[in-house]
């Protein structure tokens, strides 16, 4: 399970670069992304290769991107978006009529280059998934997104042998996995335009998602591996101030961005791992379809907000100019830059941590791959 983050999931890629180094035929039966996590997901999905050959390409794929290959950096439409919510905000709702403003930021590079990197069918699936289902290499892969017509979290699954399930604010469709649900999975609220799928518009997966881990255990998950993007600071690093002062608007969006990336998985890891201590103490045939699940968390031995702040003078000129009257310069940790900071050197430095950390976790995961199944009862 790949969570969201930005240009943080350049982390994400080296992390299961370096898994692959020391497990080059692993493989992931079920795979269920958000946000970036949905680049992620569908690129190792997708991938006929080896886990070590899928995720080499996966690492070639964020080092070759730039802020130019991600949202359009020109200065007219920056500015042109820049004074069209201000305008907007000044106009009281006269011209409502008009076509409503999108994202900050156009996002088309990204879908361009999405578009390039991944073999799509004529009728824009990815047929890479197919294959790999009628094989039976995959079982299921899934991307959830934030439906703003309706309010709902909507999950996305291309899968065999498969149960939707539904509920008031969150239901499921069986799909062809397209470029289009991993552009509305990954569409950060404001930053980038909601994008369309079928009659609904969508945002970021994260938004509405409130049991991230949920999708993975429908579809019948006992063991997860998930990936996060979150430093886990200790005590005495949590008490110190990021800011001084006032907080600007760059820190509040840090800690908005952060409580919807972030900070929900480590809430339903919690519930997870609670719910296993209960189930311990139950025997098996009174679990009512309930099990326990074994997960491995594997998180950044360095604050990623805090690395940032060493590459944020690389940003483009006028973007940075504008991201530096949000008061970036003026926290410690600018969690916000580290989501849109899609500077090469930053995304190298990402994915030569997540190889690192992955190493130095190399007997941790070989134990969770090497243990028994603590219960593989299948879920209704």
């Amino acid at each position: 399970m790949l969570g969201g983050g930005g240009a943080r999931g350049a982390y994400q890629a080296g992390v299961l670069r370096g898994i692959a180094k020391r497990f080059p035929h692993l493989s992931f039966p079920i795979m269920t992304g958000i946000s970036a996590g949905a680049v992620n997901t569908v690129h190792l999905a997708a991938h006929e290769g080896t886990l070590s050959e899928a995720t080499d390409d996966l690492v070639r794929l964020w080092l070759a991107l730039s802020p130019e290959r991600v949202y359009d950096v020109r200065s007219a439409p920056l500015l042109g978006n820049t004074f069209g919510w201000g305008a907007r905000l000044m106009s009281g709702g006269l011209g409502s009529k008009r076509e409503p403003m999108r994202g900050m930021l156009d996002n088309g590079p990204l879908r361009q280059y999405l578009t390039e990197v991944l073999e799509r069918a004529p009728d824009g699936s990815l047929p890479g998934i197919a294959r790999k289902l009628e094989r039976g290499i995959l079982k299921a892969v899934a991307l959830s997104a934030t439906s703003y017509t309706t309010g709902q979290s909507v999950t996305w699954i291309e899968g065999r042998d498969i149960e939707l399930w539904q509920r008031p604010q969150r239901r499921t469709e069986a799909v062809k996995l397209t470029v289009d649900h991993v552009m509305a999975s990954s569409a950060l609220p404001m930053l980038f335009a909601a994008v369309q799928v079928g009659s609904e518009w969508f945002g970021d997966g994260g938004v509405r998602l409130t049991a991230p881990l949920s999708p993975a255990l429908h579809l019948g998950a006992s063991r997860i591996l998930t990936i996060s993007t979150r430093y886990m600071r200790t005590r005495t690093e949590a008490d110190q101030p990021l800011t001084v002062g006032y907080p600007p608007p760059a820190q509040v969006l840090g800690v908005l961005y952060n409580a919807i990336f972030l900070d929900l998985i480590d809430e339903d890891i919690g519930r997870l791992k609670t719910v296993n201590q209960l189930l311990q103490h139950v025997k098996p045939e009174d679990r009512h379809n309930m099990r326990i699940v074994d997960i491995l968390v594997l998180r950044p031995s360095r604050d990623l907000g805090k690395l940032a702040a060493e590459f944020e003078a690389r940003l483009p000129r006028l973007f940075r100019y504008l991201t530096r009257g949000l008061g970036t310069r003026r926290t410690a940790s600018p969690d916000f830059i580290s989501l849109i900071l899609f500077q090469a050197d930053y995304l190298k430095r990402l994915i030569e941590m997540g190889e690192e950390d992955a190493a130095a976790q190399t007997d941790r995961i070989a134990a969770f791959l090497a243990r028994p199944l603590a219960d593989a009862v299948e879920p209704k």
